[in-house]
């Protein structure tokens, strides 16, 4: 080999040299950055006429198990659908309340019976009657809280579920963008491993909207399709369009055209089924909040409603009602129709007959709805039919309960143990997915920078640089003692 020769060898060992270490130190930057892919330097011997001329550095490979990072992203997912579900049903059993707790629906009940135990015990005073419409307008004003906040809860799902289109739509922009940087950087030969950290940063901020598989493309491009089969991303991005609402009521449905559905570049997609090209993030979760779930807890609110309505309103209550006229307990004033008991626990109020602030007198809840004028004040047979009625069992004819008869307290309780019930699977989901999602992102650390190997990795191109360097420092002295000859 001659001078020049070994001179030039150690001058490209030297540059690879260079570019490794370069890479170790921030591969060691950036340990914890998310997203990041560590690199490691590609080489190869070179050649030159046959004979051996220097290392040649081919290029930069990123590290990144895109298997491990697709199921981590689907898990993502998982966890913003479960965790969108669990929120509402925790937010509906908050509202309702547990029987424990005076201000709950159980509690209310418990209250208002109380109260006509006490008035049946002493007709005559006043004060009694009093707390028993009290109580009444307790209970009254509780189902209604409960129905303002499911309706609250359904136009906040509308509110994200718009925000969330939005994010969608920008995101795949940015990935758009992305891909074509990088198909750039590649034609000309540069790294696009920063460029490629970014665009699954990118991809991850979406993962938990919508589970996102990622399809390689050529020039280093990737497509996007979501689980269900929706074409997110491929050669351009696709447009999601969703229009929100600023006010939500019972009546208003998808279905009925009243509130907005979601299309994919003008095609309108399916987003109650589970097998909707959307199905399994957040945003399949507050369409599933907004249309079916608070949508049944509506209805079996309303159920209940009806239930309490239609035990006061019975014929054989309160012989003093004319037929057909409301009972205690009234849909806005008026009889309850079964035909319109959608929104029935909005539109729940207790009679002005006996409300003394709406014209009415007191002392009708002792007398019946219909006296003209006060009777004896020693009687308590209407109150105590009243306490009966409220404890009779009776079979719900709406809101999906049980076939088994329950008295207006065991209704509550049943209410409550089927969002309870939901709640907790939706909470024992959670967790699971919450676990399967810590255990695939320490895997996905486990395959990302190893600081001690990159530390040892450093040493080895220390060691190799002063080997190069000193092949540099013999070969000017073996020039220097031929100059001197």
């Amino acid at each position: 080999m001659t001078i020049s020769g070994a001179l030039h060898n150690a001058l490209t060992g030297l540059n690879a040299n260079t570019r490794a270490a370069h890479l170790v130190s921030n591969n060691v930057a950036n340990a914890m950055t998310e997203g990041y892919g560590a690199r490691s330097l590609e080489l190869s011997s070179r050649n030159l006429g046959g004979a051996p001329s220097g290392v040649a550095v081919e290029g930069v490979r990123r590290n990144v198990d895109e298997i491990l990072v697709g199921e981590r992203r689907l898990s993502d997912a998982a966890i913003g659908h479960s965790s969108t579900r669990s929120g509402f049903l925790a937010g509906l059993e908050k509202a309702l309340g547990t029987p424990d707790q005076p201000g709950s629906l159980s509690g209310r009940l418990a209250q208002f019976e109380a109260a006509l135990t006490e008035a049946a015990v002493r007709p005559d005073s006043e004060a009694a009657l009093n707390a028993s419409l009290n109580a009444a307008k307790n209970v009254v004003s509780h189902i209604k809280a409960t129905s303002d906040h499911i309706q609250a809860a359904r136009l906040s799902a509308d509110s994200a579920i718009a925000q969330e289109v939005g994010q969608l739509n920008q995101g795949l922009e940015d990935v758009q963008n992305l891909n074509v940087k990088i198909q750039a950087a590649m034609a000309r030969g540069a790294d696009p491993s920063g460029l490629m950290d970014q665009r699954q940063q990118a991809i991850d901020a979406l993962s938990s909207i919508v589970p996102i598989k990622q399809v390689p493309r050529d020039g280093g491009r990737v497509a996007l399709i979501s689980a269900g089969g929706a074409i997110l991303l491929d050669g351009k991005p696709a447009k999601l369009e969703f229009s929100t609402v600023n006010l939500i009521v019972p009546e208003m449905t998808q279905a009925g055209g009243a509130l907005s559905g979601l299309t994919i570049n003008g095609q309108s997609v399916d987003t109650s089924s589970n097998r909707s090209a959307i199905s399994g993030g957040s945003l399949a979760a507050h369409f599933e909040v907004r249309d079916e779930l608070a949508v049944t807890a509506q209805e079996q609110l309303d159920g209940f409603a009806r239930n309490l309505v239609e035990r006061f309103q019975d014929p054989a209550l309160d012989a003093t009602r004319a037929p057909g006229a409301p009972g205690l307990f009234t849909d806005a004033g008026l009889a309850f129709d079964p035909v319109d008991e959608v929104a029935l626990s909005t539109r729940l109020t207790v009679n002005a007959a006996v409300d003394p602030s709406q014209g009415g007198v007191i002392w009708r809840l002792r007398d019946g709805l219909g006296a003209a004028v006060p009777g004896n004040v020693g009687n308590s047979q209407l109150l105590n039919d009243k306490i009966e009625v409220l404890n009779t069992p009776i079979t719900a004819a709406s809101g999906g309960f049980s076939s088994t008869a329950r008295s207006t307290a065991g209704l509550a309780a049943d209410l409550l143990n089927i969002v309870a019930s939901g709640r907790e699977q939706m909470d024992t989901r959670l967790s699971f997915d919450t676990a399967q999602n810590d255990s695939l992102r320490q895997m996905e650390l486990s395959h990302g920078v190893d600081t001690d190997a990159e530390m040892q990795k450093l040493m080895m191109i220390e060691q190799a640089f002063a080997a190069n360097a000193q092949v540099i420092t013999t070969a000017d002295e073996m020039m220097q003692l031929i100059l001197g000859l």
